[in-house]
């Protein structure tokens, strides 16, 4: 009987083509140069805050407001949504359309408490904008620092 040397990294190797060979079984074919935006929608948010308030705009392209769910708790946003789309291509004689549907539901945490009975919103151009007034505890919060 003879020895075979052990090589830790074949066997890895042979791990990570498994995985690849998995992983690719999941996506819909089309997809393989790197187009993943397309399998899910999560909609891009920017947040700043000021003393005053928390200003928070999502992007949401191509629905409507009454397609929008928007839930403001003292410490985090909610937003849920559906989203259709169609694409439709016309190339040598051939039309090609694609739909697209799909729900999403994001939770956003905020970094302070704020008045969710004040909050005001607009919803143009598929930019959501909410403006987040702080509650009054957290606008006058004075924090001691101990240095010893």
């Amino acid at each position: 009987m003879a020895l075979v040397r052990w090589e830790p990294f074949r066997e890895i190797d042979s791990l990570q083509k498994e995985m690849n060979r998995l992983f690719d079984s999941f996506y819909p074919t089309g997809l393989a140069n790197g187009d993943f935006d397309k399998l899910s929608f999560v909609p891009a948010a920017e947040m700043n805050e000021t003393e005053e308030a928390i200003d928070l705009k999502l992007e949401i392209p191509g629905l409507e407001a009454k397609d929008l769910d928007v839930e403001v708790q003292a410490d985090s946003v909610s937003i849920k949504g559906e989203r259709k789309s169609e694409e439709k291509t016309e190339e040598n004689g051939t039309t090609r359309t694609e739909f697209r549907y799909g729900k999403f539901h994001r939770v956003i945490p905020l970094p302070s408490r704020v008045q969710n009975n004040n909050v005001t919103a607009e919803y143009k151009d598929g930019i959501l904008h909410l403006n987040l007034p702080k509650a009054e505890e957290e606008r006058n919060k004075v924090v001691k620092v101990n240095l010893g």
